[in-house]
């Protein structure tokens, strides 16, 4: 039988039922986040503190102790990060831009229409469509396009075209690259990887594809969460490979086989900010935040951001 869905609470509905369940609520701060934020969204950073039943399940309940204001700074961490990700996330998705148009355009600036330029298996014809609608979709406003429009017939140099595709299209083209190419663009940014270290299975999933196409997959998602306010903080994403990355003593800190969490990102765009922009404060202000202002919350747990026991310096 299907549920029928939840009538709307009061915020004071949400108040009582929170401190029913054992959440210890300052009603002022309170009614500030839960008319501006929403139970709902809030909801995912107190649970947590919901008491885990020995099969696994979590009850309604709060663990002693639990506090509105823990949830609401945990909050406001996650959102700060999100500031941070998507400002380190801009350099990286415009290095890619331009790495991926150098290996494209080296002699010819229209490289990336020839289908005979990417693997067999790239679905060129469809990656194309999507640059047309973007294309379209700037069209109006985009003073470049309509220049290269009227006076190029159309013709749109890679160094234009990139500046209205999505981190998601870039992402997608490096994953068509022929391996030769990633691995030019992935050496380019020094990432080298030292193949004695890992077993043959390995070495022939680093050489057909460099691990950076997957890691771009997945910061492809997380900009795209950050893009849409989404949950940073004690969530999957889509996984990236580093056996091949912990080869170079950098990423030790990734954890073994793959990884699914923020850290591993960060600790991954940490280094090619280092690499891209020399001198960069990015990685400092991401340590800071996380030993600042996630760390010292009792909802939060070293693992739900992918943190390892062994850091405890720096990304």
């Amino acid at each position: 039988m299907t549920k029928q869905v939840k009538p709307a609470a009061t915020i004071e509905q949400h108040v009582d039922l929170l401190r029913s369940r054992g959440m210890k609520v300052d009603v002022a701060l309170a009614h500030q986040w839960l008319a501006n934020v929403s139970y709902y969204r809030l909801s995912a950073y107190w649970y947590p503190a919901r008491i885990m039943e020995s099969n696994g399940r979590r009850r309604d309940n709060f663990l002693p102790g639990t506090t509105f204001k823990a949830a609401v700074d945990l909050y406001e961490a996650d959102r700060k990060l999100r500031t941070l990700v998507h400002d380190g996330m801009e350099r990286v998705e415009i290095t890619m831009r331009t790495r991926i148009g150098e290996a494209l355009c080296i002699d010819d600036p229209l490289g990336y229409a020839d289908p005979d330029h990417f693997r067999p298996s790239f679905d060129h014809q469809k990656w194309m469509s999507t640059a047309h609608r973007r294309i379209s979709r700037a069209g109006r406003n985009n003073e470049a396009i309509k220049h290269y429009r009227d006076e190029y017939d159309g013709k749109y140099p890679f160094w234009v075209l990139a500046e209205v595709l999505d981190f998601a299209d870039v992402s997608l083209l490096f994953e068509g690259l022929p391996a030769k190419k990633q691995l030019e663009i992935s050496e380019g940014l020094n990432i080298k990887i030292n193949l004695d270290e890992l077993s043959k299975n390995q070495q022939r999933k680093a050489i057909t594809q460099p691990p950076l196409v997957r890691w771009m997959e997945q910061l492809t998602v997380i900009r795209n969460i950050c893009a849409h306010h989404g949950r940073l903080w004690n969530k999957s994403f889509a996984p990236a490979p580093t056996a091949a990355l912990r080869t170079q003593p950098e990423f030790a800190l990734l954890p073994e086989g793959q990884s699914q969490q923020v850290f591993g990102a960060l600790t991954v765009m940490a280094y090619l900010l280092r690499v891209t922009s020399p001198g960069t404060s990015w990685p400092d202000k991401v340590t800071r935040h996380i030993k600042n202002s996630f760390l010292p919350n009792p909802l939060v747990r070293p693992e739900s951001l992918g943190i390892p026991s062994t850091w405890f310096h720096s990304l």
